[in-house]
């Protein structure tokens, strides 16, 4: 078994990959850092609830765009696994067989999303992914990355909503039938769900328009099948595109 870790803005993801398909997974919300401690618990919890043991486990492999957790969680994953434990830095990204634009600064995320659809998907893709910010990112076989495009997610635009408002709500993120709302909560969610629909479908238009309709289009993400809508606009749905990144990364790095 290999465990894979991605330290997201609004979850830490745990899964397993035992050679075929992922299972196992795990979701630690990271709104507050928590002192060390806590991540050990929730990862031994983790263990004890799905069989696992340590020995289980043969290597650990991580990915993190929350540096603040980085030390936390290897501590952590090294005081329960006794591995030499991988994270994905950006002397790792140097050394990647594609080319990765700024690697000092670039989220691994982003990257193992275009690492994964690259080798497991097409020559040439884009991934929407719907995460704590929706990111547009093209990648290119002959290329690398070409460029990416980033803007709120769902959940972060409707949180600064309502935390920047004295009078409207915090609403559940539920894509109403009407373009208009009748009442607050859809008022909010018609704007919000409806407008992400067509930003969305512009960008996607328009990255197309720039480098060709011949691009395979993939959606990740936690937030990926709420907008009902655009499954049009997806050749695929991979929820876990990024840990299978992370995963290929290991595989390469280790084998240079």
């Amino acid at each position: 078994m290999h465990l894979v870790v991605d330290i997201g803005n609004s979850n830490i993801v745990l899964a397993i990959w035992n050679g075929n398909s992922w299972s196992n997974q795990t979701r630690i919300e990271t709104k507050q850092i928590q002192p060390q401690v806590f991540y050990e618990r929730a990862i031994v919890n983790m263990f004890l609830e799905q069989g696992i043991t340590r020995k289980d486990v043969h290597f650990c492999a991580i990915s993190s765009v929350v540096p603040d957790l980085n030390e936390k969680i290897e501590i952590a994953l090294t005081n329960l696994l006794d591995l030499e434990i991988f994270r994905i830095t950006p002397e790792v990204l140097t050394k990647l067989n594609m080319h990765i634009p700024h690697p000092y600064v670039i989220g691994s995320d982003l990257v193992s999303n275009a690492y994964a659809a690259y080798h497991k998907y097409s020559n040439k893709s884009l991934i929407v992914d719907f995460g704590t910010a929706l990111t547009f990112t093209m990648v290119d076989g002959n290329y690398g990355i070409k460029g990416v495009s980033i803007m709120p997610g769902l959940k972060t635009a409707i949180s600064s909503l309502f935390e920047n408002t004295a009078q409207l709500p915090e609403v559940p993120l539920v894509l109403p039938e009407s373009s208009l709302g009748h009442d607050t909560t859809s008022a909010i969610q018609s704007g919000i769900l409806w407008g992400y629909v067509g930003a969305v479908k512009e960008l996607i238009s328009r990255v197309k328009s720039e480098f060709g309709d011949d691009l395979k289009v993939i959606a990740t993400g936690g937030m990926s099948e709420i907008l009902k809508p655009l499954e049009a606009q997806f050749d695929v749905v991979d929820k876990d595109l990024t840990l299978f990144g992370i995963l290929l990364i290991h595989n390469y790095y280790k084998n240079i």
